[in-house]
């Protein structure tokens, strides 16, 4: 579809290819290990979390017509897994986050902050939240498996960059094919996976109580980074890759705010939208809604006829391959700052955020807040100033 066709309003058609397929995939290395972490943590019916969490991503897929899928709420789901939060207080934070978003969107400050929020501050959570994924696929993933698990690493991490751009095979799929094949010969036990049969969503009932523990516990530490990444970064790598479509804070936060509170009604765990998802699913070759139509299937089919064995089947997986995948995710994020480079003042406020979120507790709500004030006041340190005789 044209960019003028899409300009007057008309809905882009889905495409299903090997591009979509392979785009797909680009948002696994994140989700995979904070599914599994969750549902064995807070101790969560397997197939409802991946039904539910499928589901979502069909959903989403045909709603906005774009590769922007569903993740995990990731500062929830990191409390959840630290400190064994019991699965009600999970889904009451996930209702207390919804209503939250809910009442950002429906009095407009979404989209007052999209407007006051500057670009180079968007751009540093983003290469913030970047630095961190990268620094998991590196430090975690792809060290978790010894040597075998160094060279499948290095296997995948060629694959990449040698059909990067490669219109008839797209990287991710060899990249999944590998590791698939790894998982099957060395780790996967066949009698337990085919052991498992049909699982379908349990409906679960969400107290006040709940609500009001998950908001406290759970909510609260996770409403910052969802309005910096979740809403206003999303926003912008909309904005930055399809330039030709209207998608504004608002939405992002109806959107993630119904999600949430229709999920944990079925045994589905807190998710949001993210720009370090739509940044995966689009460097693999996702370009409109399929591919997390796609990926969102693959959820749905895994919950219903493996939901019983997905611990071991996630479990399985090489992390190493993982690795490959979240790190090139990271590094789409991390390029956006690229068009900073010709304002030094603006480049050197995005770096601060960016190490302000990466590093600091809270740090995408001091980034934010920080980096907002700095460029109002038109901070700009002496050395990022051009000199006279340039």
């Amino acid at each position: 579809m044209s960019e003028a066709t899409a300009r007057q309003g008309e809905r882009p058609r889905l495409r299903f290819d090997r591009h979509e397929l392979a785009g797909a995939f680009g948002d696994l290395g994140t989700d995979l290990p904070l599914l599994l972490g969750m549902i064995l943590s807070a101790n969560l019916h397997a197939a409802s979390v991946l039904v539910m969490f499928g589901g979502l991503q069909i959903w989403t897929g045909l709603w906005y017509r774009l590769p922007m899928p569903v993740q995990p709420l990731k500062a929830m789901a990191a409390i959840v897994i630290a400190r064994e939060v019991s699965g009600s207080t999970l889904q009451g934070g996930g209702l207390a986050v919804g209503l939250m978003m809910l009442a950002l969107s429906a009095t407009g400050a979404l989209d007052a902050l999209g407007r006051r929020v500057p670009k180079a501050v968007v751009r540093g959570v983003q290469v913030g939240l970047g630095l961190q994924l990268a620094s998991v696929a590196m430090s975690r993933f792809v060290l978790a498996d010894g040597w075998p698990g160094y060279v499948v690493a290095a296997v995948s991490f060629v694959l990449v960059v040698v059909l990067s751009g490669n219109r008839r095979i797209p990287a991710a799929l060899p990249v999944v094919l590998l590791g698939i094949t790894y998982a099957g010969i060395f780790h996967v036990d066949w009698r337990a996976v085919g052991g498992a049969g049909l699982e379908f969503p349990r409906p679960h009932w969400v107290g006040w109580e709940d609500v009001a523990m998950g908001a406290l516990v759970l909510a609260l530490p996770q409403l910052p980074l969802s309005v910096a990444n979740s809403v206003l970064a999303t926003q912008q790598l909309v904005t930055d890759l399809f330039p030709e479509r209207k998608v504004t804070a608002h939405q992002i936060g109806l959107t993630y705010s119904f999600m949430n509170l229709i999920a944990p009604w079925f045994g589905g765990v807190p998710v949001c939208h993210g720009s370090g998802g739509l940044a995966g699913h689009y460097v693999f070759g996702g370009r409109t809604g399929g591919s997390v139509v796609l990926y969102g299937s693959l959820f749905v089919i895994a919950g219903v006829f493996w939901g019983a064995g997905f611990e071991h089947l996630a479990k399985a997986f090489p992390l190493p391959v993982l690795g490959v995948l979240l790190l090139f995710e990271s590094l789409a994020l991390m390029a956006r700052l690229g068009d900073l480079v010709g304002a030094p003042g603006a480049l050197v406020t995005a770096l601060l955020v960016a190490v302000t979120c990466a590093l600091l507790p809270y740090g995408y709500v001091v980034g934010m807040i920080v980096g907002t004030v700095l460029v109002w006041r038109g901070w700009q340190p002496a050395w990022a100033r051009p000199r006279r005789d340039d």
